[in-house]
């Protein structure tokens, strides 16, 4: 394609700037160029020279340009007769704007001869419209450079007085020349130049003619003329005809006559305005007419008169004869009064005043620009002197002058100058003639006045001059007999007083009183036909009441023969109402009576036969009025009236609604199949759409909304899919009813969705989303998007005046924009489906060849008039994008390239309007994710290969990454092409790759020069604070940069991160920018939760900001090197800052806003916590605010909190972990933990409601840790429930007496609140991690005696002892599910089983003879588990059976220290547990001895007890097969490991429990009269190793052999010295087997002394038991000698075990000299008794 700088701004170009349709905004750039182009626009058409030979050698001789360009250029030169080097320069422009391809297909098309001539024409047309576009520069600049109010007035200023010296010349000739150039042919031009090219290049000539004319036109509305000029100018007109005598005459169509009307109306326009008939006006007054241009110049006038007599063939000549009539009467009357009278009559046959009402209508047509008025102006001065200075009645028609005269009032201000001028001056005249025959004739005077409103104040007077008439004319055919006359029958008085109206009593009416005078009017006439008296009563009236009156008596006569005469009277009054109400709502009330008989008055014309159409328009106007201000009163008036469509039966439904059953079309609906479609005139179907769509906007309740539904219905499925169908008699209506009836809907989409309705009645909203997605109206919408960019070029093409606001043009691409905005809003409201809807369907349906509805939406691209158009078309595309599955890319097709290179074209401008850019940015942002094929269109990467076999990749040419680099260039940062806004898009693009993972694109990226110094400026940019303003784009850029570097350091190895970064990362944190930032987003939060305005106007922004900080600083807990984060005292004040913003969120107001911006805070907050332990142990007490922050949120929205709770829940344990209560400063304990608990009661009660709920519904569940269910209190691991219960154990662990507890409790009930949630719980076997929770929190309590009889008091024993049953029992849950669990750490019911022995063991401990019955009670309940837990150790080796069988032999052991009490109460109970205590012993004995054995097992039986190692997807590499057994046999060691330790605990509590069933080894052997009877004996006579078959009952041998294996252990450590335990392990390792040992020596002891006491045992076995423990024990204590020497613990009773030491074995347990264990000396002893 074309190089992108070009050699001189299209003149399209310097148009859009004028208009502000560009990126140059400013004054300064405004006045730049205008400096740079002013001579273009001086010179206007002469800038574009002839063809010449030095041109044509220059540009031969030009080595820059491309040879193909060069030979293109001379075509364009020959046909278009156009300068060698301009019609390059005019080639290059086109390409850069206009051209449709790429650049490769350019060279094709240049040497393809049918394309290359496709081309040619096109430029045609493109050179056409540069030429035009120099001359609308210049008549924008005389359009403004006088209005104070424009922006840029002072620099057109400035360029029209470098102008105003040689424009009138130059133009002037340029216009000569265009109206005597001979046409272009084929012979002179080429063979392209056909009749169609002529006919084209005609049209083009008229359109310039016009344009200069209008350029002059308005130059001499600032400037005066010559009298000279205007000899000149009238000569040239008249020889050109004003327009109808071209020297092409002959090429004149049909299509052409608007252009040739133009031309005259701007011919006569000018020569009235060279008049100065103003200032003429003005001289004539002040009686100096000498001071005139005119007065000396008798050559000039005398010439003037010899033109102007050959005048009168033409009506463009009126205007011209009435001004020089004027001129000439005034200046010397006497000396031309022939000519004067010539001239005249010729003005008066020319029609003039009628000719200057079309003129005025002809050129309003296109809007209200500066020409209008200023010819509106012109014609004011001209009309006002003309009745000044003739008598009306030698003007002609009263009614022409009428018309003539409400059209000039049209231009803004003279309404105001009217008023303020004398009445019997000017136009004031024609008013009060008007006011002469009222209201005999209403029509006259109403159409004045209302043309005579334009503003509030004009508004005022209309008002108080109808309200106060002071004559009342009539007519009579003859003098009635109420009235009496003077002689000469010109002076009436009437005699009796009489009603006007003859209306029934007590109506409104108006009375002449008796006594009324009444003058007979001489020389007026009645209406044509009619003879008789026109009579003017001297009688004061307000014409409001006669207006009212005049309503009735329509009412009255509706249905007779008089009612067009009535309509012919009422319909100026409606006009009149419309308009005084639409300028001056105040009045409205005073209007009332008027007001409200308009609705029964449309009731009434809508029934008859044939309804007069524009006095129904003219009823719905006033209602469109009235319901702007009043929608619901209107509404609720005219829904009665049956004009409206309504629906007969109630609507239920949408299917309903959408049949249309029981809808009625109304009185509207028959008006416009009957009367309107047939006649082709639409009037008061734009009324009625107006109305519909205004009282949609009045925001109307549900009830009344739900009555538009019939109405919007209509539209819907009657209008809109077949109004382009319907027969129209005028050009632009059919667009004007499209508009409307999108306007209509886009109303409907855009209401809040509050005033829309509820229930299961459709919504006026919800009924047109089901329409325009499900019917023909979304196929009719398509229709109109489908119109496409070259049809509006067409039409606006077409237009007289192209520059023009209001034309055909302009409605379609209003109506293609809202077509737009329609389908956007549809796809966004529409309910989520899974099927795509036919609208969807029809957007994006893949069609051949380019035409499907997505590459016409994308080619709007290529339209240049109204920005707005791409940029709706882009979001559209945008949205399709995102919801459709569907590839863009596949829809373009061939144009593909074309249309990116046109994308791109436009991004790369400079000049282009910031908004289309940011929109395209804003589409690729998109494309990067939904659209891959199309993002990589635009990306335009080039690959190669690299010497290492890789692939390089590299910015291809048109690459939208180039653009993007350039926008992110610090250098450019602050320059009008680059604004804040644009960044923001570029950044959020960069976001859209990074997030995406587009490596590709990334690659390229990382290795640019400066690109991570350039990403990286705004984050080193200093922001002002915010509370003061700033752009909100400006925090969403620094939000995106945060992003792109946090995924980047994510993603990214930290070796491989480019020096770059790694540099911009260390000057971040070296300039202080984190605690820039920190203090930064802290005053954010505050302001954006401060609740005044102020602080709210960007939300969405400074929350985005947040929360990338929020990335930013979580990413630095886990990158701190890389990021340059390691300083204590910089981590401790962010989070400090974390923490003031937080607390800011959360205290200061009570928004939804501020309640989520605080729920992210809470989580960053968290995350610190956890990840910055060590810094936080010195930071300021942390539980304060926490705990305030708590308060805050406990009573906030439930559903939005309870994250936020859980969170703050979570933070509080965290801190209390990390600073504890601050060295016992324990001020806010006492609040927190009553927040905490009533937050556990409230949480407990919720819950309970909750699972009583789901119980009744039957939606129980096994195990409601494995479901997810939504209901409605979740039980979940960080629930605020089970959060909240962990924080009460917490402050419980913290307040270490218990005595805060304790006041809490006896405060809220919230001990049987948890204890009630937990039986529920319990019994249902729901809510594990609340049970879980809850037990914890027992448990805790449970451990000062304060605690554990609160505890009991409240009856734990009740709630958990028997609902405990249903954990472990049930038909899904077999007896063995404890057992095989894999984790013991994961929640689990048999964790809360094993929690709740805990809390009894606890509570025994604690309590003790006061909780032994509750004890004996829940052992007697478990009994059966409990035995069969003892057993299972036996055959299941998994850590979560040995877990439950450590706390089974916890519990038992506390409960030993009960013996009495237990075989009082369970005798049988008690002899079961010890027997299987005993095999216990055995088991874990053997289990502990043989270690193979134990290995064996947990592979073979129970594969759980050890990890599974990695399942590898591919066949392995040999050495990574080798690492991996490695890995494996360290897992399993480990896991042997922990069983090990597992199997020594319970031996441990074992051997303790089983010395509580055996006699004190001291009173055994020193009491004689002992009762052996209480204890019996546990270990049979047998010195065997023990076995692991459960045949073989526990003996001595069992007792030795444990003694062994703790000693085997011993040695083994203290050899090994095991490297996967921490020394702090191995310690307690060997005070478990010392503990195991000394325990086992004692029980062997008391038991073989049991024995020896027996009677029951033989002499036999008491010897034999004596010399084998003699010898056994000897060994044994010699190799205990040995391990001692070495250096080993002493006695261990207090180890890992929670074990209190119970029943030391000696009475001293002080290490004796020869540092022997207590335990020793009793063996000792023992050895030598049995020695004896």
């Amino acid at each position: 394609m074309a190089d992108s700088e070009m050699c001189v701004r299209s003149s399209r170009e310097l148009w859009s700037i004028l208009l502000g349709r560009s990126a140059l905004r400013e004054p300064a750039q405004i006045e730049d160029e205008l400096n740079r182009n002013w001579e273009r626009l001086l010179q206007g058409l002469s800038f574009y020279k002839q063809p010449s030979t030095s041109a044509a050698d220059k540009l031969k001789a030009d080595k820059d340009t491309p040879q193909a360009l060069k030979d293109f250029g001379l075509r364009i030169s020959k046909l278009l007769g156009l300068d060698e080097q301009q019609s390059v320069q005019v080639l290059q422009c086109y390409l850069q704007e206009d051209y449709r391809g790429t650049r490769n297909t350019l060279k094709a098309v240049l040497q393809d001869e049918r394309q290359s001539q496709a081309l040619l024409l096109k430029i045609a047309d493109y050179y056409y419209e540069e030429r035009l576009c120099v001359l609308r520069c210049v008549l924008h600049l005389l359009t403004y450079f006088q209005d104070e109010r424009h922006p840029y007035r002072a620099e057109y200023s400035n360029c029209v007085s470098k102008l105003e010296k040689d424009l009138v010349s130059n133009y002037r000739q340029q216009f000569e020349t265009l109206s005597k150039s001979e046409a272009p042919t084929w012979e002179t031009h080429g063979n392209l130049m056909t009749e169609r090219q002529v006919s084209r290049w005609f049209v083009q000539c008229l359109k310039e003619q016009a344009l200069l004319l209008e350029i002059l036109f308005l130059y001499y509305a600032y400037f005066e003329m010559s009298p000279n000029d205007l000899c000149t100018f009238t000569r040239l007109f008249k020889e050109q005809g004003f327009g109808q005598r071209q020297t092409n005459r002959h090429l004149v169509d049909k299509s052409m006559d608007t252009l040739v009307e133009r031309i005259g109306y701007f011919s006569s326009l000018m020569l009235v305005e060279g008049m100065d008939i103003d200032f003429l006006h003005k001289c004539a007054l002040e009686d100096r007419t000498e001071q005139h241009q005119f007065y000396d110049q008798q050559d000039v006038c005398k010439e003037m008169d010899q033109m102007l007599l050959t005048f009168g063939d033409i009506p463009h000549h009126g205007p011209v004869l009435l001004a020089w009539v004027l001129l000439r009467h005034t200046l010397r009357p006497e000396e031309v009064s022939s000519v004067i009278r010539r001239l005249g009559n010729t003005t008066l046959q020319l029609g003039v005043f009628q000719y200057l009402t079309n003129m005025l209508q002809a050129l309003g047509s296109a809007g209200n620009n500066c020409t209008v008025s200023t010819a509106r102006m012109c014609i004011y001065g001209l009309l006002s002197f003309v009745i000044t200075s003739f008598e009306e009645d030698t003007l002609g028609s009263q009614q022409h002058l009428i018309n003539a005269a409400c059209e000039v009032l049209g231009a803004p201000s003279l309404a105001e100058l009217f008023w303020e001028s004398k009445p019997n001056m000017g136009l004031g005249v024609i008013l009060d003639s008007a006011v002469g025959v009222f209201p005999y004739k209403t029509g006259p005077l109403l159409q004045l006045l209302t043309a005579l409103l334009s503003d509030k104040s004009t508004a005022k007077k209309v008002y108080t001059f109808l309200d106060k008439m002071s004559f009342y004319t009539e007519a009579y055919k003859h003098r009635p007999n109420d009235v009496i006359s003077r002689e000469d029958g010109t002076l009436w008085r009437r005699q009796t007083h009489k009603l006007l109206y003859p209306l029934g009593v007590g109506q409104t009416n108006l009375r002449m009183p008796q006594g009324c005078f009444g003058q007979v009017c001489e020389g007026k006439q009645l209406s044509v036909g009619e003879q008789g008296f026109l009579v003017r009563w001297e009688y004061s009236y307000s014409s409001w009441t006669l207006f009212t009156c005049e309503i009735e008596m329509l009412l009255h006569v509706v249905s007779t023969a008089d009612v067009l005469v009535h309509c012919q009277r009422v319909k100026p009054i409606l006009d009149l109402v419309h308009k005084i109400i639409s300028t001056d709502w105040t009045v409205s009330d005073c209007l009332l009576p008027l007001t409200s008989r308009i609705y029964m008055l449309l009731q009434r014309l809508t029934s008859i036969i044939n309804p007069p159409v524009d006095v129904i328009t003219s009823c719905v106007n006033c209602l469109i009025a009235l319901a702007a201000r009043q929608p619901a009163k209107v509404w609720s008036s005219l829904h009665h009236t049956g004009f409206l469509p309504f629906a007969s039966t109630p609507l239920t439904n949408m299917t309903q609604a959408i049949s249309a059953e029981g809808m009625k079309a109304g009185n509207y609906g028959n008006l416009l199949v009957l009367i309107e479609q047939p006649r082709g005139e639409y009037s008061v179907t734009i009324a009625f759409l107006r109305l519909v769509t205004t009282l949609v906007k009045g925001q109307l309740g549900s009830t009344q909304s739900r009555g538009l539904i019939p109405c919007v219905l209509l539209v819907l499925k009657e209008m809109l899919p077949t109004y382009h169908k319907w027969r129209y008699n005028t050009y632009g209506v059919r667009e004007r009813i499209g508009c409307l009836i999108l306007e209509l809907v886009h109303a409907i989409l855009n209401l809040n969705q509050e005033c829309e309705s509820e229930g299961s009645a459709p919504s006026l909203q919800s009924l047109c989303i089901y329409s325009l997605a499900n019917t023909e109206a979304g196929q009719a919408v398509v229709n109109i998007m489908g119109v496409g960019v070259d049809t509006i070029n067409m039409v606006l093409a077409a237009q007289p005046s192209s520059g023009g606001s209001e034309g055909p043009g302009q409605v379609l691409i209003q109506t293609v924009k809202l077509a737009f905005s329609v389908t956007n809003n549809v796809i966004r409201l529409k309910p989520q489906s899974d099927t795509a809807s036919p609208l969807e369907q029809a957007l994006t349906q893949h069609g051949g060849h380019g035409n499907n509805l997505i590459a016409v939406l994308a080619k709007y691209i290529y339209h240049k008039h109204d920005p707005a158009l791409p940029r709706l078309a882009i979001q559209l595309l945008k949205r399709l994008a995102t919801v459709a599955p569907m590839s863009v890319y596949a829809c373009l097709g061939s144009d593909a390239a074309a249309i990116r290179d046109a994308f791109l074209t436009r991004l790369q401008s400079r000049t282009e309007d910031m908004r289309i850019k940011v929109t395209i940015l804003e589409f690729l942002t998109v494309a990067v994710e939904t659209q891959p094929g199309l993002i990589e269109l635009f990306l335009n990467l080039e690959t190669k290969d690299a010497s290492d076999g890789a692939k390089e990749f590299s910015l291809g040419e048109w690459s939208c990454l180039s653009v993007v680099l350039e926008l992110l260039d610090s250098k450019q940062q602050g320059k009008y092409w680059c604004p804040p806004l644009l960044q923001r898009a570029a950044l959020a693009f960069l976001h859209a790759l990074w997030q995406d993972r587009r490596d590709s694109a990334l690659s390229v990226l990382r290795t640019k020069e400066k690109f991570w110094e350039n990403l990286t400026t705004p984050l080193f940019g200093n922001l002002p604070p915010p509370s003061e303003t700033t752009e909100p784009c400006v925090l969403e850029s620094c939000a995106f940069v945060m992003k792109i570097i946090a995924l980047e350091i994510y993603y990214v190895v930290s070796g491989v991160l480019e020096p770059s970064l790694k540099a911009a990362l260390e000057s971040f944190s070296s300039k202080r920018r984190y605690e820039f930032w920190s203090d930064y987003v802290r005053e954010l939060v505050c302001v954006a939760c401060d609740g005044e305005e102020e602080g709210l106007r960007s939300l969405s922004e400074s929350q985005m900001l947040i929360s990338a900080w929020r990335t930013l600083l979580i990413l630095s807990t886990s990158h701190s090197e890389v990021m340059h984060l390691k300083d204590d005292t910089v981590r401790q004040k962010l989070f400090m800052d974390v923490l003031e913003g937080t607390k800011a969120a959360l205290l200061m107001s009570q928004s939804v806003f501020c309640l989520r911006l605080g729920s992210m805070m809470v989580t960053l907050l968290l995350i610190l916590l956890k990840q910055w332990k060590s810094v936080l142990v010195s930071a300021p007490a942390l539980l304060p605010p926490l705990s305030l922050m708590l308060e805050s949120v406990l009573h906030a929205e439930q559903q939005l909190m309870d994250r936020t709770k859980a969170k703050l829940l979570s933070g509080l344990i965290l801190a209390l972990q990390i600073q504890g209560l601050n060295g016992g400063e324990i001020s806010q304990l006492p609040q927190l933990l009553l927040c905490v608990c009533e937050m556990v009661q409230d949480e407990a009660l919720a819950l309970i409601d909750s699972t009583r709920h789901m119980i009744q519904r039957g939606d129980v569940q096994e195990d409601s840790m494995e479901t997810d269910s939504p209901h409605v209190q979740k039980d979940q691991q960080d629930s605020v429930c089970v959060l909240a219960l962990h924080l009460s154990k917490e402050l419980c662990r913290a307040d270490e007496d218990g005595e805060q507890w304790l006041q809490v409790v006896r405060k809220l009930p919230v001990l049987p609140s948890v204890l009630s949630a937990l039986e529920l719980s319990l019994r249902s076997k729901q809510n594990l991690y609340f049970t879980e929770a809850a037990l914890h929190l027992l448990l805790t309590l449970a451990r000062t005696p304060q605690g554990a009889a609160a505890v009991a008091g409240a009856g734990v024993i009740q709630s958990i002892c028997l609902p405990l049953l249903s954990v472990y029992e049930g038909p899904a849950n077999g007896a063995n599910q404890a057992f095989v669990r894999k984790c013991q750490d994961a929640p689990s019911w048999p964790g809360v089983y094993r929690l709740s022995l805990s809390l009894m063991e606890s509570l025994l401990k604690t309590l003790r003879y006061n909780f032994i019955n509750e004890a004996l009670d829940f052992v007697g309940v478990h009994q059966e588990r409990i035995l069969q837990c003892l057993n299972a150790v036996r055959t299941v080796q998994s850590l979560a059976c040995l877990d439950e069988a450590d706390h089974t032999v916890g519990f038992l052991l506390q409960l030993s220290n009960f013996c009495k009490e237990w075989q009082f109460h369970l005798p049988q109970l008690l002899r079961d547990v010890q027997v299987n205590l005993c095999y216990l012993c055995q088991t874990c004995t053997y289990l502990l001895h043989s270690k193979k054995m134990l290995h064996h097992y947990l592979q073979a039986k129970n594969g759980e007890g050890l990890p599974q190692g990695p399942h590898p997807q591919r066949a392995l590499q040999p050495a990574s097969k080798e690492l991996l057994e490695g890995e494996r046999e360290e897992a399993e060691s480990k896991a042997l490991q922990a069983v090990q330790c597992s199997l020594l605990k319970i031996l441990s509590k074992t051997l303790a429990t089983l010395q509580h069933f055996t006699p004190d080894c001291c009173q055994i052997l020193l009491d004689q009269a002992m009762d052996l009877a209480e204890y019996r004996t546990l270990f049979v006579l047998s010195f065997s190793t023990p076995a692991f078959d459960s045949d073989v009952a526990p003996s001595f041998g069992t007792l030795m052999a444990t003694i062994n294996v703790a000693l085997s252990m011993l040695g083994e450590i203290e050899k090994k010295k095991e490297p996967l335990i921490s020394s702090e392990d191995t310690q307690a390792l060997k005070s478990l087997l010392m503990f195991s040992m000394e325990n086992c020596f004692y029980v062997l002891v008391s038991q073989a002394v049991r024995c020896l006491k027996d009677p029951a045992v033989s002499h036999r076995d008491k010897q034999r038991l004596k010399q084998e423990l003699s010898s056994e024990l000897s060994t044994l204590l010699s190799t205990l000698f040995r391990f001692f020497r070495r250096g080993s613990p002493s006695s261990p009773a207090s180890g890992l075990l929670p074990s209190p030491q119970t029943k030391p074995p000696t009475p001293g347990s002080k290490v004796t000299p020869e540092g022997q264990e207590p335990f020793i000396q009793l063996v000792q002893a023992f050895v030598r008794q049995v020695q004896r």
